[in-house]
Order: C-alpha cells, then structure tokens, then sequence
C-alpha cells in the first residue's frame, strides 16, 4: 500500500478586502507564488472549501492565467475564489499523483477530470 498525505503549502496567499488594490480579483501577493518552479495549487472559496486543484510546470503563470483565459474550470467562479495554496513539486509524476489524490480526497468542486468521487 502506498500512503500519500496532502503536503503542506509552500506559499497561501488570501484575497485582500479592497479588491481595487490589485486587478487580478483581489490578489496583490502573486510575486511570492514561484515563477521558476513547478508544482500543484489549490482555490479555496471564503467558507475553505476547495475550488480546484491544478498543476503547473512554472506555478504564478498558470495560475494567473486561471483569472484571464475564457476556458478555465473556474471561469465562472473567479470572484469567489479567496485563498490559493500553492506547494512546490518538482517532479512531474509526482505533482500528476498529488493532484489526483487531492482532487478526490478533498472532493474539489470544480475540477471535471481524474475525479473518481461522483
């Protein structure tokens, strides 16, 4: 048997009060999110139930890119996201079993793929 755990995050950054401080729906933290290396992050709504669980190769564009692109999973959800979690993992295999197991143990609302719950 293999345990996996849901490994703590490297960075959390929360939703500020006055959005009007940031254009990115209330985020003004992105520059610790790393832009070097690859990992896992997770959206949480202001209740901390978990959104979406994603990988990425380089985590603050891909992130970011969740809040711009018209074909995120969250597109319609955005403004309630309050608190993105990111943990840095290298290695892809890796970051592909974390997002997985995370997806289904915390029963992420929005993620359509690898879910095994439904």
């Amino acid at each position: 048997m293999i345990l996996i755990t849901v490994p703590t995050p490297d960075v959390t950054i929360f939703k500020k009060v006055n959005p009007t401080e940031s254009n990115i729906y209330g985020f003004t933290e992105f520059h610790l999110i790393s832009r070097e290396f690859g990992g896992i992050f997770m959206f949480y709504n202001d209740k901390d139930e978990l959104m979406f669980v994603g990988k990425a190769r380089k985590l603050r564009p891909r992130i970011k890119k969740h809040f711009e692109d018209s074909v995120s999973p969250i597109k319609m959800h955005r403004d309630k996201v309050a608190k993105i979690e990111v943990c840095i993992v290298e290695d892809p295999v890796h970051r592909e079993i974390y997002e997985t197991y995370i997806i289904n143990k915390l029963k992420a609302k929005y993620n359509e793929d690898k879910v095994f719950f439904r």
